[in-house]
């Protein structure tokens, strides 16, 4: 686990004032944070955060359910339409996988000043692997999306870790040339059973033995080897389940997630 400095508030204001801010939803993020009127936050606390500190935060309206590189696209023209200043762009779970590949046109990184991806499977997840090879359970999957309103479904595939290892593999120069230029920050959890406290938590915790089998820590969705990428990106570890990072609720407190993976985006070199 990284220890960094965290930025103080002055060096925050700063560097955050007046800057877009895009958020990327991970899969069923756009369906999530709709429940924000009653109270379920996702990611609804950082965009409060950030709006205090004089930045301006902006979802990417796509439907999550929708295939990678669909989703990348509107991400790419999104950071290419934000202004005056370069954006900082942050993902979580799926919407990491998008923002990184939105940022492989050149056009869209150059209008980026930092990348920040929270729990994103970006060699895949064995979950996306297990629900894929049941032929039945994947149709209704995406039949589901699609009723939601979340997409044609197509995450489901394109989560997989032959297809998201593949592209990895395929774009690992890229990748690291991007992150020798660009500061990019992939943060992961790993979420231990015994430690689980009541709460969204528990959901996950059912999950994390079974995916620790075949791919080792994990937040109940992700492995923390599916977060880790080629080149010099500065990834950081903590506990929690999936949503550990971008949603309040017991033990977990998402703007101190957002300030600690920008102690790291703002740190030297």
């Amino acid at each position: 686990m990284q220890t960094l400095p965290e930025p103080d508030e002055v060096e925050i204001r700063a560097w955050l004032g007046g800057r877009p801010v895009l958020l990327a939803y991970g899969l069923l993020g756009d369906l999530t944070a709709k429940f924000a009127r009653v109270g379920f936050d996702y990611m609804g606390r950082q965009q409060d955060w950030l709006r205090r500190m004089g930045a301006l935060p902006q979802v990417v309206a796509v439907q999550t359910g929708r295939g990678v590189e669909a989703n990348a696209t509107e991400i790419a023209a999104a950071l290419r339409a934000a202004g005056p200043a370069p954006a900082l762009l942050l993902g979580h779970s799926k919407g990491g996988v998008e923002g990184l590949a939105a940022l492989m046109d050149p056009a869209a990184a150059a209008r980026c000043a930092g990348f920040i991806a929270f729990q994103s499977p970006f060699r895949g997840s064995e979950v996306a692997d297990w629900v894929a090879r049941r032929g039945p359970l994947h149709v209704a999957g995406k039949a589901a999306l699609s009723m939601l309103g979340c997409g044609d479904g197509e995450a489901v595939r394109d989560l997989t870790t032959p297809v998201r290892g593949a592209w990895v593999a395929e774009h690992a120069e890229a990748i690291a040339a991007l992150a020798a230029r660009l500061p990019v920050v992939s943060c992961a959890t790993v979420l231990d059973p015994a430690m689980v406290r009541p709460g969204r938590d528990l959901a996950y915790a059912t999950l994390v033995s079974a995916l620790g089998r075949a791919a080792g820590p994990n937040d109940g969705l992700v492995p923390l080897s599916s977060t880790k990428l080629p080149g010099p990106v500065r990834h950081l570890e903590s506990a929690g389940g999936h949503v550990a990072l971008v949603s309040e609720g017991a033990g977990r407190d998402p703007v101190w997630a957002l300030r600690r993976a920008l102690a790291a985006l703002l740190a030297p070199g």
